[in-house]
């Protein structure tokens, strides 16, 4: 009984293993690697990386060749026509553009070749508003006449103002006035109808749009000490 007992003891002392499952540490089980890493089967394995990449970039090199000569035989040599239409010849090759750069480049062509008159791309927002621009120009400042030399166009309010001072031209009544038919009635000169054109919202948003960049110009001028321009 005495010697049971004391197997029990020893096998639940001195053989009891580390709680957790862990080894235990001793000469032949250090707790870390004994042997040196495989340098040369890491060697080996980057070198054959290294040779498949190289194979693969001179397999692609061929491939373009190859695909490159095949549409060139298709195309044909180059000629006027293929070259205006933005075709480049054999042994000149060039960066791919996008699809989006050749679309606009495309558009380009087409715009400069097709006659006038042109659809407005911008729903005629632009083109109303340099209509009305060189209008300004006829009606406030004064200018030249083409093809009527000494001939000088005056701004409308100068205009204005000395048709207030002489008045208007009256033309010489040769005749009796034409006596009026039944239901005729004498004209009459009425106001006009408009004080001229009416601005567009286009334009009257890139008036406010520049007026506020002129004032924002006149107010960092002041607050550095600069003449306002």
């Amino acid at each position: 009984m005495h010697t049971e007992g004391h197997d029990m003891g020893k096998d639940a002392v001195g053989d009891a293993k580390p709680a957790g499952g862990a080894h235990s540490v001793d000469a032949e089980h250090p707790g870390y690697e004994l042997t040196d890493v495989n340098a040369s089967g890491i060697a080996v394995f980057l070198a054959g990386l290294l040779g498949f990449v190289i194979m693969f970039f001179f397999v692609c090199y061929g491939l373009g060749i190859l695909i490159n000569g095949y549409w060139d035989k298709e195309d044909g040599p180059a000629n006027k026509w293929t070259i205006a239409a933005g075709a480049v010849p054999p042994g000149k090759g060039k960066d791919l553009a996008s699809n989006y750069e050749m679309q606009q480049q495309e558009l380009g062509r087409m715009t400069a070749n097709f006659p006038e008159p042109r659809l407005d791309i911008d729903d005629g927002n632009q083109a109303t508003a340099d209509l009305h621009a060189r209008e300004d120009l006829l009606l406030e400042h004064y200018s030249t006449v083409d093809g009527q030399p000494g001939t000088i166009r005056i701004p409308i309010e100068r205009a204005m103002e000395l048709i207030a001072q002489r008045g208007l031209p009256v033309a010489n009544q040769s005749g009796a006035a034409a006596e009026l038919m039944a239901g005729d009635k004498k004209p009459e000169i009425q106001a006009p109808l408009t004080m001229g054109f009416a601005r567009t919202g286009y334009e009257l948003t890139v008036i406010e749009a520049r007026e506020q960049k002129m004032n924002y110009g006149r107010a960092v001028a002041s607050a550095n000490g600069e003449p306002a321009k």
